[in-house]
């Protein structure tokens, strides 16, 4: 599935980094350390791979 913001693409590669070890668990904020507790690694690869292009900068609703 992919993200339907950039903001959701950015918080997914946040998640993603800190998932794999690349990067504190502790360091994150919000929907990104939320995102480590509640998706898998495989899920949260598919958000993080979304393209911007096209996608509006935050979600509306």
């Amino acid at each position: 599935m992919p993200a339907r913001s950039k903001k959701q693409q950015m918080a997914a590669g946040a998640a993603l980094a800190a998932k794999r070890g690349e990067r504190s668990t502790q360091s994150l904020k919000g929907a990104s350390r939320q995102m480590v507790e509640s998706m898998s690694e495989r899920q949260l690869r598919d958000f993080a791979h979304t393209k911007r292009k096209g996608l509006p900068r935050k979600r509306k609703g």
